[in-house]
């Protein structure tokens, strides 16, 4: 078990140090501005929508090391996914950071997201790993606005 959390540990500190997909993407269709006063993470997640599935997905922002890797780990995952899809990976990760019941995730591959579910272990961490998700969700089905921890 010990191998298996350095590797997540691994994973994070990499994502962390070189997020995937970090920057402002030009001409979004979507986006959405995410807060965790607790910690200081703030983020923005920018979308661009084509026929209802993600064609590029982008943030931008500064945060602790979950926080970031989240974010990187989500925009690699999301792309070329339909909002339907999105919708589903939002619903299983937040089981899996919160320890609910993860509904059925079969005809998706989510095992990336799995380096982030021991932050159940540590209940302040979890708004750290859902802040992003929780702006995409905004992004996809508020036009936007700003969505906070609190």
């Amino acid at each position: 078990m010990s191998d298996l959390r350095d590797l997540y540990q691994e994973v994070i500190l990499d994502h962390n140090r070189n997020p995937r997909n970090f920057g402002v993407l030009d001409h979004p269709t979507h986006q959405a501005q995410g807060v965790n006063p607790l910690c200081g993470d703030q983020l923005q997640v920018f979308l661009r929508l084509n026929d209802g599935v993600i064609e590029e997905v982008r943030f931008e922002g500064r945060g602790c090391a979950i926080s970031t890797a989240s974010a990187s780990i989500m925009t690699e995952t999301l792309k070329g996914l339909s909002v339907d899809q999105a919708d589903h990976c939002f619903e299983v990760f937040h089981a899996m950071a919160t320890g609910a019941a993860t509904p059925g995730a079969a005809d998706l591959d989510l095992a990336k997201l799995e380096v982030l579910s021991g932050v159940r272990e540590f209940p302040a961490r979890v708004k750290c790993a859902t802040l992003a998700w929780h702006a995409l969700n905004s992004a996809l089905h508020h036009a936007g606005g700003k969505v906070t921890t609190e």
